[in-house]
């Protein structure tokens, strides 16, 4: 069983930049693919970005293609999601989630584990 934690979040100002880690403990997330999800208030939870287990294969939502930037650390077994250009309508409850088997990372149902989240608030 794998633990996450989020961590990074806060107030930034439009147009400014933010990284989240998402720390992985307990079962090593070598073989995993770390998704990042956010959930904005009254909003689903949607899809962010994933990585897959090797670091090599990234996905990102394509509306936030070019501004936010997946990567990880596995000797660190960390995450992160650089968040630049930052908007608004980015405000959200901000999570990641480890799940195996190829896909999982787009179905929310799939994932093996869960962060708490980590709050990211844009002002204008």
């Amino acid at each position: 069983q794998v633990q996450l934690a989020e961590s990074g979040g806060g107030l930034v100002q439009a147009g400014g930049s933010l990284r989240l880690s998402c720390a992985a403990s307990g079962h090593t997330f070598s073989h995993y693919t770390t998704t990042w999800f956010r959930q904005a208030p009254g909003m689903e939870r949607e899809f962010v970005a994933a990585i897959g287990w090797g670091g090599v294969n990234t996905y990102y939502a394509d509306s936030l293609k070019g501004r936010f930037t997946i990567s990880k650390d596995n000797a660190k077994n960390t995450v992160y999601l650089q968040m630049n250009s930052l908007k608004p309508e980015d405000t959200a409850v901000y999570y990641c989630a480890a799940c195996e088997g190829y896909g999982c990372y787009i179905v929310r149902d799939a994932q093996d584990a869960w962060g708490k989240g980590t709050l990211v608030t844009v002002s204008s």
